[in-house]
């Protein structure tokens, strides 16, 4: 079974460890021929392709953009989209596997505003999805709810990903405020992130 980590802790001396440091400083070659500016879309086996794309359209308010039948796809293929782009998502039916997540361990969708996490939070459990973690994530210090699909992907909803330049240095570990609950991630930000919510009712 693997190991369980806790997700608000720091290990200041480990990250200063040479494999550490040298898995951080691999960069690309300085002439590359094409620039990949974002994740396309993830396609997801799944074992009842209703079930999962109910979940995905109800849940978490995707849109389907086009479907394939059997006869084009075993199994059945939903298209789903959540901003412009055709599709950011797509679900192949017939999956026989459980699924383990070794292949993928998540997948994170971007919200644009802190009140929108937390009624994300808030919508997720009114539709009695388990949520695995809320709080503020280390590197890159997003503010995330994790919860699973149907099959049990293991999913993200966040904002406030730090951004950062090509040739910029991501924040320093010692910036990194890790916290295991929204109210938490509000009360301690780290530098420069804006933990101001529009409706302060949201915190509990």
């Amino acid at each position: 079974m693997a190991k369980e980590f806790k997700r608000d802790f720091v290990d200041q001396d480990a990250l200063k460890d040479s494999e550490m440091v040298t898995l951080k400083e691999i960069s690309p070659p300085n002439e590359m021929p094409f620039d990949i500016t974002k994740i396309g879309h993830v396609v997801l086996n799944v074992k009842d392709v209703q079930r999962s794309t109910e979940f995905y359209t109800q849940v978490l308010g995707f849109r389907v953009s086009d479907v394939y039948p059997d006869s084009m796809m075993p199994g059945k293929m939903v298209f789903m989209r959540f901003n412009h782009d055709h599709h950011g998502v797509a679900l192949v039916g017939g999956s026989e596997r459980e699924v383990d997540n070794t292949e993928m361990h998540h997948m994170a969708f971007q919200v644009e505003t802190l009140d929108e996490v937390f009624r994300a939070r808030d919508h997720l459990e009114k539709h009695k999805v388990h949520i695995e973690f809320s709080g503020r994530r280390r590197a890159g210090c997003q503010v995330a709810v994790e919860f699973r699909d149907p099959d049990g992907h293991f999913l993200e909803i966040y904002c406030l990903l730090d951004q950062v330049g090509p040739d910029e240095e991501a924040r320093p570990a010692d910036e990194w405020r890790p916290v295991a609950s929204l109210e938490d991630a509000v009360d301690s930000a780290p530098p420069d992130q804006d933990m101001s919510l529009r409706d302060p009712s949201l915190k509990r």
